[in-house]
């Protein structure tokens, strides 16, 4: 039995042997001890040894009788290439084998060397360029020296500290008569002893080549796949490959593909040529009751636009903003709880009674244009003023949408100091503004209008125009007319006819043969301006050396100490400024103005009812001189 010194294995023959070195243990673990030869086999080694250094040989022949006199010649007389010897220092030199016996009676040194000596060896017959034949002895019996163990064992604790050497070295390897041939792989650096280990390896590339191709080839497909879905899906229009119907979802378009490409229906159906237009028709018609759907959904939702807009989408009237308003000052530190509630308890004071409080009227705003422009304003040739209005500005109550009903209130603070209609009516606040104008609809006047507000303006924050006004003053028994500009009549969108209007307007009230005089302060009512989102109230006019005319104007979104630095000498003058405008000043396309005419009597009462008398402004008249 043969011993395995690196793991202990045992086998019968030498052949089983050298068939268990190569296979279990690595071919770079034998290396020359002589010199750097490493990674061959181990027939390989013994030739290398017993051709390379023939030398060494002979000593270690001599070494072997001096330290074995027992031995015959016949045994240390083995053929070169049965001899091993290992050693943990590759670079040991020759003299180092030619020691005593004295030298390797202990231990094992860094250059200590064993033999092995065969006790039968089998001849194998070597041709070399050198010699013409060598014959070697087949071994039945080995035995193995415990120096051998011993090196064996040191050059494996060795192994690692001459891995780096030897791949170094394995490209230095020396040639030999009978190494084999070697064939390297065409694809990697690996080198094999046999042409079917390489085939083997070579197969296993091209397997491992073909599942890549393949991989790839469904990753492709993937992103095809997926490319195609995603346009297929982000295509809005469904239309038939097989006609020109349109459909509006993929299901419909698969439904009448179908219908093309299924024979068995198409027998069914050949009594029905027109099956496709029926269907081409029914989808059609869901179409269009979709987008009829839509259209009135989008319709809704602007009509719910639209009442935010104008205060009709049921959140709260003057009250309940005013409320809101004084919670959120008290919020932020603004107003103190206390005076919160006494200022809440005043309003309610005030809506009961359906006066106005008057917080936000600025009065004798007529009275010092009058003096201003009695010593100001040299250019102006001619002055007329309206009769004394008092200026409403908004509260906090009807911010952004009391517009109309300030304008109103300057309306009715100016026929208050006329005798005619002093007996008629006080100053309302602005909830009995709107009481007021429902009251009207329920008298017939205006019936398009109260439908358009649904019969209902108490408690909402709803805009009123110039045909609620108009309303409102023939229910109170007070003729007016609406004269409708209706579109620009002078260059940049301006609107001359306009302004040479209100020129009429104030010129009746001077009608005669003498030159009227530079300023004119008429009893005449302030004009009532409406356009588009806003009103404002003309209280004057102004027409300049070069005929150019400018309106006096009070807007109910000025705040009231901005209004009252025209009661003060010394802001008049940068006051004024604001309240003029000029033809360039006023472009909105459509414009309409409320003028009140005198007292309506019963009769004429009657017939306001019946329609709101609109007049639309004339393209040319006769201007007053």
């Amino acid at each position: 039995m043969l011993t395995c010194e690196i793991c202990g294995e045992e086998v019968m023959l030498e052949e089983d042997m050298k068939t268990h070195l190569l296979l279990n243990h690595l071919e770079n673990e034998m290396h020359c001890p002589l010199c750097s030869l490493s990674g061959v086999s181990y027939d390989e080694l013994c030739f290398h040894i017993s051709t390379a250094h023939p030398e060494n040989q002979q000593s270690e022949h001599s070494h072997c009788e001096e330290a074995a006199p027992s031995t015959t010649s016949s045994d240390c007389s083995v053929p070169k290439n049965t001899v091993l010897t290992l050693t943990n220092e590759p670079q040991a030199s020759t003299s180092g084998l030619n020691r005593d016996s004295n030298d390797t009676s202990d231990g094992v040194s860094p250059t200590a060397t064993s033999s092995v000596t065969t006790d039968t060896v089998q001849h194998e017959q070597v041709s070399t360029e050198n010699r013409a034949s060598s014959s070697v002895m087949a071994a039945s019996r080995t035995t193995v020296s415990p120096k051998l163990r011993q090196s064996v064992k040191h050059s494996k604790e060795n192994d690692d500290t001459f891995k780096s050497e030897q791949d170094k070295d394995k490209r230095k390897r020396l040639c030999s008569p009978r190494k084999e041939k070697l064939f390297s792989c065409p694809m990697c650096a690996l080198i094999c002893s046999d042409c079917f280990t390489l085939q083997e390896h070579v197969e296993l590339h091209l397997e491992e080549q073909r599942a890549a191709e393949a991989a790839d080839r469904c990753i492709t497909k993937n992103k095809m796949s997926c490319s195609f879905r995603r346009s297929i899906g982000e295509s809005r229009r469904y239309e038939c490959p097989l006609c020109s119907v349109v459909c509006s979802n993929s299901f419909s378009l698969q439904e009448h593909v179908e219908l093309h490409l299924d024979h068995g229906a198409s027998v069914k159906c050949a009594g029905s040529p027109d099956s496709d237009l029926k269907l081409a028709r029914r989808l059609h018609e869901e179409e269009e009751q979709r987008r009829k759907e839509e259209e009135a959904q989008q319709e809704r939702e602007e009509f719910k636009k639209l009442q935010r807009q104008f205060g009709l989408d049921g959140s709260g009237g003057y009250r309940r903003q005013m409320e809101r308003t004084m919670e959120r000052a008290v919020a932020r530190g603004l107003m103190n709880p206390a005076e919160f509630h006494s200022q809440r308890a005043e309003m309610m004071e005030s809506l009961a009674s359906g006066v106005d409080d008057g917080r936000t009227r600025a009065q004798g705003v007529l009275r010092a244009l009058y003096e201003y422009y009695q010593t100001e304003a040299r250019d102006c040739v001619h002055v007329w003023l309206s009769s004394e209005t008092d200026h409403y500005c908004s509260s906090a109550g009807d911010k952004g949408w009391g517009c109309g009903y300030r304008n109103f209130q300057m309306l009715l603070s100016s026929l208050l100091k006329a005798e005619a209609y002093a007996p008629v009516f006080s100053v309302p606040s602005i909830p009995r503004v709107q009481s007021m104008i429902e009251e009207a609809w329920n008298e017939g006047l205006d019936p398009r209008g109260a439908s358009h507000f649904n019969q209902r303006l108490q408690g909402t924050r709803a805009w009123i125009g110039a045909t609620e006004i108009y309303s409102l003053l023939t229910s109170l028994g007070i003729s007016a007319r609406i004269i409708d500009f209706h579109q620009p009549t002078g260059p940049g969108d301006t609107h001359p006819r306009l302004f040479e209007w209100v020129k009429q307007y104030y010129c009746q009230s001077t009608r005669s043969n003498r030159i009227p005089p530079r300023l004119i302060q008429t009893s005449l009512p302030p004009l009532y301006l409406q356009h588009q989102g806003h009103s404002r109230s003309v209280v004057g006019l102004e027409q300049r050396k070069n005929g150019t005319l400018c309106l006096l104007i009070l807007d109910p979104g000025s705040s009231l100490s901005d209004t009252r630095k025209l009661l003060s000498r010394d802001t008049v003058s940068t006051a004024v400024r604001h309240i003029r405008k000029f033809p360039g000043n006023l472009k909105h396309k459509q414009y309409q103005v409320v003028a009140v005419q005198g007292v309506l009597s019963a009769e004429d009462k009657r017939v306001s009812r019946s329609c709101v008398r609109v007049q639309k402004c004339p393209l040319s008249w006769t201007p007053c001189v």
